[in-house]
C-alpha cells in the first residue's frame, strides 16, 4: 500500500522557486489499477517520479507498506526501486546495442543474479509477452510495439509488486495501443499494482480509478464499481 499525506514538491530556490505539488493526499491499495490524467504541466509525471523514488517530495509523507521514506538514502531507494518497482515510458528506454533478451536481464545484472538464472528469467517473460521468436533481435530490428513489450518484461523481472508506466501507448498506433494495454489489464489481473500516467481518456477507461490532476492539486478522484 502507498499513501501519501500533504506532498509538495518545489524546483528551484529562492526567486527560482517554481511549486509543482500542492498538498497531494494519496492512498493506492495494492493490487488497484490506476490512470492519473492531468493536462501539461499539472504535476502528474512528478507526482509518479515521487511514487517511483525517482525523485523526492519536498514536504509531506510518503509511506511504502507502511515505512516511511523520506529519509531514506540514495541507496536505500534504489534498493527499494529495485525491488517494489518496474518502470514502463513511452521512449521504451532500450539499450541499442543489446538484443531483447539482453535489455531484459539488464536489471538482473544489478541485483547480483547469476548468469544462468538471468538467461531464464528473460526467456520466460519474452515469452510471456508474446516475444518468444524475437529475444535475439536488436531494438532496431523491432517494431514500436515489439519494444514496449520488451520494455514491459524488463519491468517486471525482478517481479516488483508495482508497475508505474509513464504515457506507456504514446510512441504507438492504437491498435498496438490496445495490445499493450490489455497486457498491462492482464498482469493487475495477476495481482500486480499498476498504475499508468496518460492524458488519453481512452488508455485511463481500461483502468478502476481515474486521478485527475490540475495545477498540482488532485481535481478529481474517481473509482470504477463493478
Amino acid at each position: 500500500m502507498m499513501k501519501l499525506n500533504n506532498i509538495t514538491k518545489v524546483y528551484g530556490s529562492g526567486d527560482l522557486k517554481v511549486p509543482v505539488l500542492h498538498g497531494i493526499d494519496l492512498q493506492i491499495e495494492d493490487g488497484e489499477f490506476v490512470a492519473i490524467m492531468g493536462p501539461s504541466g499539472s504535476g502528474k509525471s512528478t507526482l509518479m517520479n515521487i511514487i517511483g523514488f525517482l525523485d523526492k517530495q519536498t514536504e509531506g509523507t510518503y509511506a511504502l507498506n507502511g515505512k516511511d521514506i523520506k529519509d531514506s538514502k540514495e541507496k536505500d531507494l534504489a534498493r527499494l526501486r529495485n525491488e517494489h518497482i518496474g518502470f514502463v515510458f513511452q521512449q521504451f528506454f532500450l539499450l541499442p546495442r543489446l538484443n531483447a533478451q539482453k535489455n531484459v536481464e539488464t536489471p538482473l545484472i544489478y541485483a547480483g543474479v547469476s548468469k544462468a538464472e538471468r538467461a531464464e528469467r528473460a526467456k520466460d517473460l519474452l515469452t510471456k509477452v508474446g516475444l518468444k521468436d524475437r529475444m535475439g533481435h536488436l531494438p532496431s530490428e523491432l517494431s514500436g510495439g515489439q519494444k514496449q513489450r520488451v520494455a514491459i518484461a524488463r519491468a517486471l523481472v525482478n517481479n516488483p509488486s508495482i508497475i508505474l508506466a509513464d504515457e506507456p501507448t504514446g510512441a504507438l498506433d492504437s491498435k498496438t495501443g490496445v495490445q499493450i494495454m490489455e497486457l498491462l489489464t492482464a498482469l493487475n489481473r495477476e495481482g500486480k499494482t499498476v498504475i499508468i500516467v496518460t492524458h488519453e481518456e481512452e488508455i485511463a477507461a481500461y483502468t478502476n480509478r481515474t486521478i485527475v490532476l490540475k495545477d498540482g492539486l488532485i481535481l478529481e478522484d474517481k473509482k470504477v464499481t463493478t
